[in-house]
C-alpha cells in the first residue's frame, strides 16, 4: 500500500520506518523545514520506562490548583485556559482516581518496555550516533511521602518488566557524586538500570535520512490543511503544495492532531501541555552529573548529552501558545541546578539554548494508537511527556495494525475505543 504519515517528529519518523519494513510505499509530510523541529527538538532526552506513570495523580491535581497563575511553579495553569479545559479537565480529574491511575501506569509501562527493547534492536540494525547512553536513570526524592508513592508506582511498573533498585541517600551519592551537595536533603531514590538517554533530535533526523535512502518520500516544509473523504473514507490530504492521495494516512502531529481529526468528525481528548528546556555547555566541568536524573518533586529531568547538559520540565497549561517565556526557563534552570551547587557556581546559564514545546496529553495518560473509527485514517498521538520513550513501540504497533498484523503487545488501553 501507499501510506502517508503526517508529522515529522519522533512518532512520525519511527512509524514511517516500520511501515517501510513491512514493504509499503511511504510518504512523510511535515510543515517544518527539518525533521524534529517541534516537540522532538529539545526534549528531556530520556528513554525512561521508569517515568511511565501518568501526570494526573490526586497529588498533582492539588498542586495544580494551588499554583494557578504562579510563574515560578513547576505546574502552571493559566487562568485564560480554564474555559478550554472544561470537558478534558473533568476527564483528567476522573482518571486521577487511584484505580484508574494504577491501570494506566501499567498500560504505559507495557508500551515503554516494549519500545525500549525495539530501540535496542534498532541500534543493532542501523548505526546511528545520537549521543546515546545505556547506563540507567536515577530518580531522587526529598520527602519520605514522595519516596513511598514512587515505591508503589515502581512496584506497579515492575510487573511490566521495569527493573528498579531502591537507594539510600549515601548510595545515591556513590552512583552520582555530583549530587553530594544535597545529600542531607535527600530521603532516598531509585535506580532504573534498563533506561537510557540520547538526543532525540539527532536520532529523528538521522533515522529520517536512512529512511529516505530506503525510499521514503520526505516532503518537508509542506503543511497539511485538510483531510479529504470519499465514500466515508479518508483518501487524500490537501496541502499548501497540492494534494496527496494514499491508501491510508497516519496522524502523528502531536498536539495538533485534534484540529485535523475534527475535520472528519473525530474527537480526540488531547490538550497541549507546554514544557521548557535549557541546554548548557558543561565541557571540562567535573562538577557536572554523569547519570540522567529525574527530580520528581521539582518536575525536572537532567540529562548529559556529551559536553552538554539538558534540563527540561514543568507543565504549563497555556493552550497552543508556544512562546518561550524567560521566567519559565529560569524556573527550569533554577530547579535543575539546585541539585548541583558546585556546578551552579561554575556554569554559564546566560549562554543556554532555550526551548519550549507542546506535549500532546490525553486526559487519562496513555497515547492513542491505531484505527480512528474513520476508514483510511490511523492515529499515533497523545504520548504526552513520553514521546521519546514510546516512539519506537508506538510506531511498530501502528505499522503492524495497518499491515493487518497482530501487534506484539496487548493494545488494551492504547486505542481510541477505550473512551467508548
Amino acid at each position: 500500500m501507499h501510506i502517508t504519515v503526517i508529522g515529522g517528529g519522533l512518532v512520525g519518523v519511527t512509524t514511517a520506518w516500520y511501515l517501510l519494513d513491512e514493504g509499503h510505499s511511504v510518504t512523510l509530510v511535515d510543515r517544518a523545514e527539518e525533521l524534529a523541529s517541534e516537540a522532538s527538538h529539545a526534549n528531556g532526552a530520556m528513554l525512561h520506562a521508569s517515568h511511565a506513570e501518568p501526570w494526573n495523580t490526586p497529588r498533582a491535581i492539588g498542586q495544580l490548583l494551588r499554583w494557578i497563575g504562579r510563574e515560578d511553579s513547576p505546574l502552571l495553569l493559566r487562568p485564560r485556559e480554564i474555559p478550554h479545559l472544561a470537558g478534558w479537565g473533568l476527564g483528567f480529574l476522573r482518571y486521577s482516581r487511584p484505580h484508574h491511575h494504577a491501570r494506566n501506569t501499567a498500560v504505559n509501562a507495557r508500551l515503554a518496555v516494549y519500545s525500549l527493547a525495539l530501540m535496542r534492536a534498532l541500534e543493532q540494525q542501523v548505526t546511528i550516533d545520537y549521543t546515546q547512553r545505556h547506563e540507567g536513570i536515577l530518580k531522587i526524592f526529598r520527602s519520605s511521602e514522595e519516596l513511598e508513592t514512587a515505591r508503589a508506582d515502581s512496584a506497579l511498573m515492575a510487573d511490566a518488566g521495569v527493573r528498579h533498585e531502591a537507594l539510600t541517600p549515601e548510595q545515591i551519592i556513590d552512583r552520582e557524586p555530583a549530587l553530594a551537595g544535597i545529600e542531607s536533603s535527600l530521603s532516598g531514590g531509585f535506580f532504573y538500570p534498563d533506561d537510557a538517554s540520547g538526543d532525540a533530535r539527532l536520532f529523528c533526523q538521522r533515522l529520517g535520512e536512512l529512511a529516505s535512502r530506503r525510499g521514503l518520500d520526505l516532503r518537508l516544509g509542506e503543511s497539511v490543511h485538510r483531510l479529504q473523504r470519499r465514500d466515508g473514507r479518508v483518501h487524500a490530504v490537501e496541502t499548501d503544495r497540492g494534494r496527496i492521495e494514499s491508501d491510508a494516512f497516519v496522524l502523528a502531529t502531536g498536539a495538533e492532531a485534534p484540529r485535523l481529526a475534527r475535520q472528519v468528525g473525530i474527537h480526540l481528548p488531547i490538550r497541549p501541555v507546554k514544557g521548557y528546556s535549557a541546554t548548557l555547555s558543561v565541557a571540562g566541568l567535573e562538577s557536572a552529573p554523569r547519570l540522567p536524573i529525574i527530580d520528581d518533586g521539582r518536575k525536572v529531568v537532567i540529562t548529559r548529552l556529551g559536553d552538554q547538559l539538558r534540563i527540561a520540565g514543568t507543565a504549563e497549561f497555556a493552550g497552543y501558545d508556544k512562546t518561550v517565556r524567560p521566567k519559565r526557563v529560569a524556573t527550569v534552570l533554577h530547579q535543575g541546578l539546585a541539585n548541583f551547587p558546585a556546578l551552579a557556581a561554575e556554569v554559564d546559564t546566560a549562554t543556554a539554548d532555550r526551548w519550549a514545546c507542546l506535549r500532546p496529553m490525553t486526559m487519562d495518560g496513555p497515547p492513542i494508537l491505531g484505527e480512528s473509527g474513520t476508514p483510511g485514517l490511523y492515529l499515533n498521538t497523545g504520548a504526552g511527556h513520553l514521546g521519546w520513550t514510546f516512539a519506537a513501540g508506538a510506531g511498530r504497533v501502528v505499522a503492524d495494525m495497518i499491515s493487518g498484523r497482530v501487534p506484539a503487545i496487548d493494545t488494551t488501553g492504547l486505542t481510541l475505543d477505550r473512551y467508548g
